[in-house]
C-alpha cells in the first residue's frame, strides 16, 4: 500500500537521531560499560508484540549506525507493511554494547512512526469507497514533524501544509485580527503569490456564505455537526461547484465516515499525529 511513498533524505532527520543519542547518553550508559565487554558482539531483533504498520525502520537503522557504522541489518519488513504479535520487523548483528545503547533511541523513533500509521490505516479503512482525502494537520511532535507526515502517508494518508509557507489557510485569529472574512481574503488575494489556492475558516452556514462571495478557493468548515456539514456542501455546491471542502474539529475513528459521507472533499485529522498511540515492538537480545 505505501510502496510509492520514499522515506526523507538522511540529512533531514540525522541531526534529530544524534540530538536523542545525545540526551540518553549524555553522561555514558554506566550498566553497559560496567557488564558488556566492549568487543562483544552479537544479534538482536525487533519484535512486533501487537499488529501495526510499520513505518520508520531507516530511522531505527540510523540510531544504531551513528554508535556504530558496522553494523549489520537483515530482514527488514517493508515500510508499509502490516505485522502481527510475535513478527519480526528487523535484525541486526554488531556491538552487544552499541545495539543496548542504541536500542532505547530506535525503538522510540520507530513506535512512534508505526504507531501514525497504524492509526492513520485505520481511518483509511474507515473512508473505503468514499471519494474523500484523509489528510493530517501541523499538530506534531516539534522537531519530528517530517517524520511524523512520512507515517501518514505510509499508512496512506495525505499530508495537510507542512509549514506556514506552504499554502494560505485563513484561520478565525486571522480574520479576528485582520477584521472581517472578506477584508481577510482581500488583503491575502492582493499579497500572496497568485500560485497558491486561498482557504479559509468558517464555523457556519453565515460565514461560508460570505467566505464564497469573498471568492475563497477552498473552504475548512470547522467543528460542524454531520447534519450542518450536509448543508454547508449543498450551499456550496450550488455557489461556486468546484470549491473545495475540508471538514476539521472533533473526528475520530468513530464518526469520521459519516463525516466523509455529507459530501466533503477532504478530512483533517489531528489526532493523527498529535495522539496516535505508539505501536508495542522490543528488543531481544538473541542467546
Amino acid at each position: 500500500m505505501a510502496s510509492h511513498i520514499y522515506p526523507p533524505h538522511r540529512f533531514l532527520y540525522n541531526q534529530q537521531v544524534s540530538a536523542a543519542l545525545a540526551e540518553d547518553l549524555e553522561h555514558g550508559d554506566i550498566t553497559t560499560d560496567a557488564i558488556v565487554p566492549h568487543d562483544a558482539s552479537g544479534s538482536a531483533v525487533i519484535v512486533a508484540k501487537e499488529a501495526a504498520v510499520i513505518a520508520g525502520t531507516f530511522v531505527a537503522q540510523e540510531a544504531f549506525m551513528q554508535m556504530d557504522p558496522d553494523i549489520r541489518f537483515k530482514e527488514i519488513r517493508e515500510e508499509g507493511s502490516e505485522v502481527s504479535s510475535g513478527d519480526a520487523v528487523m535484525g541486526l548483528y554488531g556491538k552487544l554494547a552499541v545495539i543496548l545503547q542504541a536500542e532505547r533511541v530506535a525503538l522510540n523513533f520507530l513506535q512512534r512512526l508505526c504507531g501514525i500509521a497504524t492509526l492513520t490505516r485505520d481511518f483509511v479503512k474507515e473512508l473505503s469507497g468514499i471519494p474523500c482525502r484523509l489528510v493530517d494537520t501541523r499538530k506534531t511532535t516539534p522537531g519530528i514533524r517530517l517524520l511524523q507526515k512520512y507515517a501518514v502517508r505510509v499508512g496512506g494518508g495525505h499530508n495537510h501544509r507542512y509549514g506556514l509557507s506552504d499554502g494560505l489557510l485563513i484561520k478565525d485569529n486571522h480574520i479576528t485580527a485582520c477584521g472581517s472574512i472578506k477584508e481577510s481574503i482581500t488583503r491575502a488575494r492582493a499579497r500572496a503569490p497568485h500560485t497558491l489556492l486561498l482557504e479559509i475558516e468558517v464555523t457556519g452556514i453565515k460565514e461560508l456564505k460570505e467566505a464564497i462571495d469573498a471568492g475563497a478557493d477552498a473552504v475548512l468548515l470547522d467543528n460542524m455537526d454531520p447534519a450542518t456539514l450536509k448543508d454547508a456542501v449543498s450551499l456550496a455546491r450550488r455557489l461556486k461547484p468546484r470549491i473545495i471542502l475540508e471538514a476539521s474539529g472533533g473526528i475520530r475513528l468513530e464518526n469520521v465516515r459519516e463525516i466523509a459521507e455529507t459530501g466533503v472533499d477532504i478530512v483533517s485529522v489531528g489526532l493523527l499525529t498529535h495522539s496516535a498511540r505508539a505501536s508495542d515492538l522490543s528488543l531481544k537480545i538473541l542467546k
